[in-house]
């Protein structure tokens, strides 16, 4: 055998030697590789699935967050709508404050003036009830005076009466005695003289006329204002009617109240309402005397 057969075979025996290190090699490699596959297989597969669900997740996350935004953009519409309601409503309100503030101002000024009208009135009806008092205790004793006057009167018509039929009597005790004188004349041809008056010829005393007369006058309310208790009358100066005069003012059989005049023009006069029983109005009547 040559050296080169020698040479060959033990190349031979190395390269089988080798190749069988391969083989083993190789296929220990491939068994763990094949090992290695089926976890990486079974972990894909497991992650596929995981995706897979998670996709599913996801597709359920987006939708019920789709209907989720849904919701809040219908939410936010109508929060936005209620927005807008409410700006409205503050502005209104604001505006009615406003108005009712512009009120409020308004009826404290009215109210401020009515309390200084009030009170020149009361001063003013103050001093005409203390006026109206006065001439009331005047009236009174005027009236007094005036009962012991009649009375006085009474008294000397009396007395009148009694010397009238005493006269009466004298003048039929004359009238009898002239007819007796002159039947006797008349039989000596002889007439009386007709009786010449040496003094004034005095008549018959008789009452004086009354000092005071009704005035009589008549017309309608034309105007009232009751805030501040004042009435207009259709009477003026051209009817007669002068300041401090009193009227009646009545509505059918009904007595409404009195009216004390303050203001008189030519055709209409204003007076303060007195013993107010019922609110007048314009049409009522109006008299000085019931």
């Amino acid at each position: 055998m040559s050296t080169l057969t020698k040479v060959l075979i033990v190349l031979m025996t190395v390269f089988s030697i080798f190749l069988c290190g391969i083989v083993v090699t190789y296929v220990a490699n491939a068994q763990d590789f094949k090992r290695q596959y089926n976890d990486a297989s079974g972990r894909l597969n497991a992650a596929r699935q995981t995706e897979r669900d998670a996709k599913k997740q996801l597709e359920e996350n987006i939708k019920k967050t789709d209907a989720e935004k849904a919701d809040f953009n219908t939410l936010i519409s109508e929060l936005k709508a209620n927005v807008t309601a409410l700006e409205a409503q503050l502005k209104e309100a604001e505006r009615q404050q406003a108005a009712l503030q512009q009120r409020v101002d308004s009826w404290t000024s009215i109210t401020k003036e009515f309390y200084q009208t009030n009170d020149k009135q009361r001063q003013l009806l103050d001093d005409t009830l203390a006026e109206l008092n006065r001439l009331q205790q005047e009236q009174i004793k005027q009236g007094r005076e005036l009962k012991q006057t009649t009375a006085t009167l009474i008294e000397k018509m009396a007395v009148v009466s009694e010397l009238e039929q005493r006269n009466k009597r004298l003048l039929e005790e004359k009238t009898e005695l002239q007819g007796k004188l002159d039947q006797l004349l008349r039989q000596y041809g002889q007439a009386l003289a007709p009786a010449r008056p040496v003094t004034p010829v005095r008549t018959i005393a008789r009452p004086a006329q009354p000092l005071a007369r009704e005035i009589g006058l008549r017309g309608t309310v034309t105007a009232v204002d009751m805030q501040n208790s004042l009435a207009e009358i259709s009477l003026g100066e051209a009817h007669g009617v002068k300041e401090d005069m009193k009227f009646h003012v009545t509505r059918g059989d009904k007595f409404i109240c009195y009216i004390l005049i303050l203001d008189v023009a030519p055709e209409k006069a204003v007076g303060i309402l007195d013993l107010v029983q019922q609110p007048p109005k314009a049409g009522d009547l109006v008299s000085t005397n019931l």
